[in-house]
């Protein structure tokens, strides 16, 4: 048996230069896998792993995923972390525009669908194949709107709306694609530290019951076994890793 859980697997990552996606890229090749990272901050080169896409473009996605099952001919897996949003983001509820609201939807939430229904086309033929959807906590819980008194940061309402859907919408397709030998999950972290005020930091680790905010080192290791062999009977299912948030 090879050492390397994820040797020699073809993986998608949306959004890959950032936070959670370059510590997912990195976990993943750690552990044998070739890790593609589709952003749209870079240019394509596909021995290098990088590749320019626009997950807002549908056009952009239909190709990318084509051309990257014809050079290597298989994708074995799809992280789907690329977080699109309008320069609005974070604007107080009643304030929010309709546009606005149907923008990050459309730019979020309908990504994933249409980069996973291409990458599922390919999955098929395959007969087998594991997809994560990064979700969060605020998908499964409501927020703790005290843990930001003090600060500027406004939760944004459709980040709730969208990461609540990603995980049921990530049920019904683990539900569709089961007998093909798809495996499809999502995955939903509490904070990730990302140099916030530090008011809400003391706020929040407060609160959680391991009393840290994550850290990408938390969240890109649970990544890779979802997309391994070792959870091959695993589909369906939200892995939530939040210190404990969630069971408070």
């Amino acid at each position: 048996m090879n050492k390397y859980p994820l040797h020699e697997k073809i993986i998608v990552v949306t959004g890959g230069s950032g936070l959670l996606g370059k510590a997912m890229i990195n976990d993943i090749t750690s552990k044998g896998g070739k890790a593609l990272n589709l952003d749209i901050d870079i240019k394509t080169d596909f021995d290098s792993g990088n590749i320019y896409c626009d997950i807002t473009d549908d056009d952009s996605i239909i190709k990318v995923i084509n051309e990257i099952a014809s050079y290597f001919g298989r994708i074995d897996g799809l992280i789907n972390n690329a977080y699109p949003r309008t320069t609005d983001w974070g604007t107080p509820f009643e304030d929010i525009k309709p546009e606005s609201w149907r923008k990050n939807i459309d730019w979020q939430l309908n990504s994933y669908f249409l980069i996973t229904q291409q990458v599922l086309k390919k999955m098929k033929t395959q007969q087998n194949g594991s997809i994560i959807n990064i979700a969060s906590i605020y998908g499964v819980v409501g927020n703790d709107f005290g843990i930001y008194e003090g600060t500027t940061i406004i939760p944004p309402a459709a980040y709730s709306a969208i990461k609540g859907g990603l995980i049921n919408f990530t049920r019904y397709l683990a539900s569709l694609y089961g007998k093909w030998g798809i495996r499809i999950n999502s995955l939903s972290p509490g904070g990730i530290f990302d140099h916030q005020d530090p008011i809400f930091v003391k706020a929040y680790e407060a609160k959680v019951p391991l009393k840290r905010m994550g850290t990408p080192g938390d969240i890109a290791p649970a990544a890779s076994f979802l997309l391994s062999d070792e959870a091959g009977y695993i589909t369906g299912h939200n892995l939530i890793i939040d210190g404990g948030w969630t069971s408070i």
